[in-house]
């Protein structure tokens, strides 16, 4: 991978060994947004769900007195209608409309309506947009759809996508802290999968720039949705979630009590933040040292196998759709409820949620599961740059605050339709494989493999983490209720 920009500096950075380019962003930046917009007047944005109100308010913004307008496309009489307007979107001010209505006229169109819509709605969406407009996906499912049934992109148009790094709600709460300090933002990663003018590059780091993103990264719309629906089956919502539920019974067996047994992520994903996933084991004190070894140790082959697993049933195709027929029974069988549990009600109870002391136990399972992640994703071709931002520093800095600040649902409900049917999907059996296989294993001779820790600490994904850590937002999210 490799592109140029025209409009925007670039800046070339060392990621374990391998050579990577981004473009800092930033609101001094904005002026240049027009220029970089060029032949764009209109941008519809279609949907209101996860990602809609974060970009549409965030571009509004960011674009105004420019003369490029945003317009929000939404299915005659949604329910989304009126949050949009409570927004601000509106048809009596023309920046609200029929869906199809905002397609044709758009000159980019973002495609932010639910992943299984996109597939049921593909070849009215192909038959509407106009000959060399340019369509913009912020998730690679449409692309993993379209290989899976044979389809593909009209060929007289740009197809682009900017990725933000998080839910939208963090998307449009990290833009909002950024009023008072620059560069406040979650970072983005983009591609570019059709290019018919010499002007997608640029449209997808304006469009990433005018979001809030203070760092933008290259990837492909494979690569992508390879790594984003793997990675929300693994260690950013369904592994942690059955990593949580696990842990705790083991500590309640254990004779500790409701909160104390309530170890989830918080100081973990603070210390990570700090100093990377080595930090977490060097705060430890030399006896813990040796439990999270144990855990670590115990816990990489089996998370290892899930991951692979869950990994093929991505790139094969049977995970997109096993979304799609999943979504056609929501009307019969709605989501279930996943907070029920003990744990999470405790966690209700604002005097359970401190953050407590980091336990080696937890921490060693949390960042095998981790690790063993970042190790298939580098496996399978991933640039280093898309690992640690979506695997791990979107799980510390935008998912794993809301769970910590309420319960599972609110970080799993919170995102995409696709997301929270494999959270549902696959944190069971993350927590029947730590029950059954890990737990057992930590007392045992054999639970320390010093080949596989020795691994661990001379991992390059810890270089790369330590730059990428140093190109965050340079705040933390404020997480409201």
């Amino acid at each position: 991978m490799s592109f140029s920009s025209n409009i925007f500096p670039m800046e070339k950075i060392t990621l374990g060994g391998t050579e990577e380019w981004i473009v800092r962003g930033g609101r001094h930046l904005f002026p240049l947004l027009p220029k970089a917009f060029t032949g764009i007047r209109h941008i519809g944005v279609l949907g209101w769900s996860s990602q809609g109100p974060a970009q549409a308010q965030n571009l509004r913004e960011s674009l105004a007195g420019s003369g490029i307008r945003v317009k929000v496309g939404l299915r005659a009489g949604s329910s989304s209608i009126a949050g949009a307007e409570k927004a601000g979107f509106t048809t009596a001010n023309g920046t609200l409309g029929e869906m199809y209505e905002v397609i044709a006229e758009s000159d980019l169109v973002l495609l932010l309506i639910s992943d299984a819509a996109q597939a049921e709605n593909y070849d009215r969406i192909m038959a509407t947009i106009r000959p060399r407009a340019t369509l913009g996906l912020s998730h690679g499912f449409l692309l993993a759809y379209l290989r899976s049934t044979g389809k593909s992109f009209r060929p007289d148009i740009n197809v682009i996508g900017v990725c933000p790094k998080g839910m939208g709600r963090s998307v449009r709460r990290l833009y909002e802290q950024g009023r008072e300090i620059n560069g406040a933002g979650i970072n983005c990663s983009f591609a570019v999968h059709q290019d018919i003018d010499g002007k997608a590059t640029d449209y997808a780091l304006a469009w990433a720039i005018a979001l809030g993103s203070p760092c933008t990264f290259e990837t492909t719309l494979e690569f992508e949705y390879k790594s984003d629906i793997f990675g929300e089956r693994g260690i950013l919502l369904g592994a942690v979630h059955g990593i949580a539920e696990s842990l705790y019974r083991y500590y309640r067996s254990q004779g500790r009590g409701q909160d104390d047994a309530k170890s989830i992520t918080a100081a973990i994903s603070k210390k990570i933040s700090q100093g990377g996933l080595l930090g977490v084991y060097q705060s430890l004190n030399e006896a813990d040292r040796e439990v999270f070894e144990r855990a670590y140790c115990a816990s990489y082959g089996p998370a290892a196998d899930l991951l692979y697993e869950i990994y093929d049933e991505v790139e094969t195709g049977n995970e997109i759709r096993s979304v799609v027929h999943a979504v056609q029974r929501l009307s019969r069988f709605p989501m279930s409820e996943i907070a029920g549990t003990e744990m999470w009600q405790v966690g209700r109870n604002p005097r359970s949620n401190r953050e407590a002391d980091i336990h080696p136990v937890t921490a060693g399972i949390y960042v095998a599961t981790m690790m063993a992640q970042a190790d298939i994703l580098r496996e399978r071709g991933h640039p280093y740059s898309e690992i640690v931002n979506e695997s791990i520093i979107e799980a510390i800095d935008s998912l794993n605050p809301y769970m910590d600040f309420k319960d599972v649902a609110y970080m799993v409900d919170n995102c995409s339709t696709t997301a929270r049917l494999g959270a549902r999907k696959w944190a069971p059996r993350f927590d029947y494989a730590i029950t059954q296989t890990v737990l057992p294993a930590l007392g045992q001779s054999s639970a320390k493999d010093k080949a596989q820790f020795a691994r661990f600490l001379d991992s390059k994904v810890h270089e790369a983490l330590s730059v990428c850590l140093d190109l965050r937002p340079p705040v933390s999210i404020a997480v409201l209720d």
